[in-house]
């Protein structure tokens, strides 16, 4: 038989499951009427439920209100059963015409009525709203007024795009000198979010200022995101944090953060702080390259000065076409007032409107010397230039680093100055501590990096900087305003004078800077008696008088340098004197005796290339510098020498000399002249020189051997011991020197400048280099900072290095009369990293040797003719 399948049921339990559907079914016929009664008075409260929030949106939305998502849903479901209703009006309209024939179609009629009701009285409930509407956030992007001219902004402007839309980055600084035009380049990101596609839901742009207020910052926020209502100032600092932080945490925003001075912390206020990984962006603009550190800046920019062609577009804009071309003169002499702005917008666009109505050439020519001389006089310049930079100023970290500043402006426009100077003077200045020699330096280099974080200096180099024209004058102005009766200042660096000031000027002056001049004698004695400072550097005396110093025995600083035609220098009544300078000052044939003796004070002495060739037999020059080394034994609180010796006596007794030994061990420079007797020199005893940073070897005809045992031990005695390490400049002139192998030594060499050397065939020995242990060889990287290499006169040179290096930091090699070098150290990937210039003679350039041809393919477009005779004439000028 088949597979029978079948079910069993309770008897009771079907026929009771029956009854309750048929008791059901008859309930939605039988209470039809009722249930009809119920929906009706149930929809109408539900209308009268929908009016009622109706009118509460509308008013929200007259008050730019947004009505919330949930009750416009409600809204369009009230609507869908209002329809629905509706419909159930008309089929019992058409059902009662029937008189309830079909008992099948009033329960089915009579089951929708249920269902409806069942819906009005659920949305009757849903309906109780207690917020129908908020806050309605702004744009998300604020478009911002911007000038009529932006210029050479769009480099920059790219670059942090690139950092914000590309780049894994989260936050950028943008830092630089105040009036540089930060605010500017940070309104150009804002509206660039405008017209470029994204997906940030905020760009909010917030002004910090000096005057921090965190509050005022957390209800602009709000008010840009839709969290501000009545309520909002009746909540806490945290409370207003944490609401922030729960909005903008799955947002994604770019917060844009003008004028920082310090650290703003971003979560105090609710801000989520972006990871480089972060969707989120902040962008902040700051004068202080410190702060952004303090922001944990992922990648920060320094906004510079224009370069000359935007400066001009920006100057011709505020002056105008018209005053320019009413008269052939104005074109070049507004070039000229132009260029007294230094590249700042701000000086550019404040002096471009002040002569935007001046038509005579005479006017404009007064700007020029208002400029020069004081430019704070000049319209507009103090109000809207000046008192904004003096911002930086006031917010220094302390009245050392204010008054610091204050002296880098006794130095002329565009100087380039030395750091190692500089500190000389504030020590000696009594700035810093005078007392630790070590600490003070310390203590001066760390103003000096605060002052370039500033942005009131600029780096030039590991060692020199530069002061920017419109912060000098800043300075200057500050200098002459200031309320201290017993300062008093007297610039006049680089105004051509041919004589001194007049001496009722000097009576009353502290310090005076009288640099870069046409000065060429000084007069008798002046009466001085406050003086500290005088700076007389890069002038043309020829000869102190021997009365000038008579009246001024309160002087600390003396500055005499690079005066080239300098020849004498009787130095009396200093007895206060502690800085003294006379580096380059190569015409001095006699500085008599018991004078550098007698300067018992003295603690900062500079005779880097000071000294002639000849010298007068009552000289303590004379002698080769012997009887001025004896003269250096006398001065207790000397800390700081560079100096010129003229024989190896001389050298071997400062090495020697107990009481001078540690002082010399830290001389920044040496130099060597005329040391004829000398023929070879210990490249060790050098090395002992732990901070030397300029050696000069002029005129050592007899030197033929720099000592070194290359494969023994004093090559690595001299790395372990960092021997060389400071050394960044070597000048060789006129030796019997055939190779300079030991300048491997010296891992931070920059620039090596060798003439005359007849005999040289090598700058670095093959040779020598095979007896270097290999251990050794593998840690040296052969002219890995060089920026410049020269070479003159050298008729047996052969060869710079034996292979391709890849100068990664060269800017310039020249090379003259070097008829023998015929091939260069390069391959096709030296020198990639900075556009390198090579100057030389066009006949030697055609006669070089190349590694391959995509080498000289390279290397074509570098080559700069250089006439060898002009090159020497201002070689032996500033020599």
């Amino acid at each position: 038989m088949g597979n029978v399948c079948s079910a069993s049921f309770s008897c009771d339990e079907t026929i009771s499951h029956c009854l309750d559907c048929i008791v059901s079914q008859a309930g939605y016929i039988c209470h039809l009427k009722d249930n009809l009664d119920a929906l009706r008075t149930e929809f109408q409260k539900l209308i009268e439920a929908r009016n009622d929030v109706l009118i509460r949106v509308t008013v929200a939305e007259q008050r730019q209100m947004r009505r919330l998502q949930q009750v416009q849903g409600w809204l369009s479901r009230v609507q869908d059963v209002e329809e629905e209703v509706r419909r159930r009006e008309q089929e019992v309209i058409c059902l009662d015409g029937l008189r309830y024939r079909s008992s099948i179609k009033s329960y089915k009629y009579g089951k929708r009525v249920v269902k409806s009701l069942k819906n009005v009285q659920g949305l009757r409930k849903e309906g109780d709203f207690k917020d129908v509407a908020q806050t309605v956030p702004e744009n998300p992007v604020d478009e911002r007024p911007l000038p009529p001219t932006v210029v050479g902004m769009q480099s920059t402007l790219d670059r942090v795009w690139r950092c914000l839309t590309e780049e894994p980055v989260g936050i950028v600084g943008l830092y630089g000198m105040g009036g540089v035009g930060k605010t500017t380049l940070l309104t150009q990101i804002n509206n660039s979010f405008l017209h470029t596609p994204n997906d940030f839901d905020f760009v909010i742009w917030e002004v910090v200022s000096r005057d921090l207020q965190l509050g005022k910052i957390q209800e602009s926020i709000a008010k840009k995101i839709g969290l501000y209502n009545e309520s909002w100032d009746n909540k806490s600092f945290d409370e207003k944090a944490q609401e922030i932080f729960k909005t903008m945490r799955n947002r994604k925003i770019v917060l844009l953060l003008d004028d920082i001075w310090e650290l703003f912390d971003l979560a105090q206020v609710g801000l989520p702080v972006p990871s480089r990984a972060s969707a989120s962006k902040v962008v902040f603009t700051t004068r202080e390259f410190e702060v952004c550190g303090l922001m944990d800046a992922h990648k920060s920019f320094k906004v510079e000065c224009l370069g000359y062609e935007d400066a001009w577009r920006l100057f011709e804009e505020k002056v105008g076409r018209d005053i320019l071309d009413s008269h052939p003169d104005i074109p070049e002499l507004a070039e000229t007032v132009a260029r007294e702005c230094g590249g700042l917008p701000l000086a550019l666009i404040t002096v471009g409107r002040a002569m935007a109505s001046k038509k005579a050439p005479r006017e404009w020519a007064h700007a020029i010397e208002v400029l020069r001389s004081s430019a704070s006089k000049f319209s507009g310049m103090e109000k809207k230039a000046l008192s904004r930079l003096k911002f930086s100023y006031d917010f220094l970290p302390s009245n050392e680093t204010r008054f610091c500043l204050l002296y880098c402006g006794f130095f002329p426009e565009d100087y380039s100055i030395s750091i190692e100077d500089l500190i000389d003077c504030w020590i000696c200045e009594g700035f810093l501590d005078e007392y630790n020699g070590v600490g003070a330096r310390n203590q001066g280099y760390s103003l000096i990096r605060s002052l370039l974080h500033a942005c009131l200096l600029e780096e030039e180099d590991d060692n020199r900087v530069k002061m920017h024209d419109v912060v000098r004058d800043m300075a200057l102005w500050i200098a002459s305003t200031t309320e201290k009766q017993e300062e008093r200042y007297l610039v006049l660096a680089g105004v051509g004078l041919t004589e001194t000031p007049r001496s009722e000027l000097w009576q009353e002056v502290t310090r005076m800077s009288l640099m870069q001049n046409k000065i060429w004698r000084l007069p008798e004695s002046p009466a001085s008696p406050h003086l500290l400072t005088l700076f007389l550097s890069s002038n043309y005396i020829s000869m102190a008088n021997e009365e000038f110093f008579q009246s001024m025995a309160s002087l600390r600083v003396l500055k005499l340098s690079n005066s080239f035609s300098l020849s004498r220098f009787p130095l009396k009544y200093l007895v206060n004197l502690k800085c003294l300078n006379l580096e380059y000052t190569y015409r001095i044939y006699k500085i008599p005796g018991q004078v550098i003796s007698n300067l018992k004070m003295l603690e900062a002495l500079r005779m880097f290339k000071c000294g002639s060739s000849k010298q007068e037999s009552d000289s303590i020059l004379f002698g080769g510098s012997l009887v001025l080394v004896e003269e250096l034994l006398g001065l207790e609180r000397l800390n700081v020498l560079t100096i010129t010796l003229q024989s190896f006596a001389a050298l071997h007794r400062l090495l020697t000399s107990p009481s001078l030994q540690s002082i010399f061990s830290n001389t920044p420079s040496l130099c060597l002249r005329n040391c004829h007797s000398l023929s070879s020199l210990s490249v060790f005893t050098l090395a002992s020189l732990r901070h030397l940073e300029a050696l000069d070897m002029t005129n050592c005809k007899d030197l033929e051997e720099m000592e070194i045992d290359y494969a023994g031990e004093e090559v690595k005695r001299i790395r372990e011991t960092h021997g060389f390490f400071s050394l960044h400049k070597v000048s060789i002139w006129g030796s019997k020197l055939r190779h300079v192998t030991w300048l491997i030594l010296a891992p931070n060499l920059k620039h090596i400048e060798v003439y005359n050397c007849r005999y040289l065939d090598e700058i670095i020995s093959l040779e020598k280099l095979g007896e270097v242990p290999s251990e050794e060889m593998q840690n040296l990287f052969p002219f890995a900072r060089l920026e410049s290499l020269s070479l003159y006169a050298l008729g047996n040179l052969r060869s710079i290095y034996p292979k391709a290096l890849p100068f990664p930091h060269l800017k310039e090699l020249e090379v003259n009369l070097c008829p023998k070098l015929e091939k260069l150290p390069f391959d096709c990937t030296s020198g990639q990293e900075r556009k390198l210039i090579i100057k030389g003679q066009e006949k030697w350039w055609n006669n070089l040797q190349w590694e391959d041809q995509a080498t000289q393919n390279a290397f074509l477009h570098c080559f700069k003719t250089r006439d060898f005779l002009l090159n020497l004439y201002h070689w032996l000028e500033s020599s």
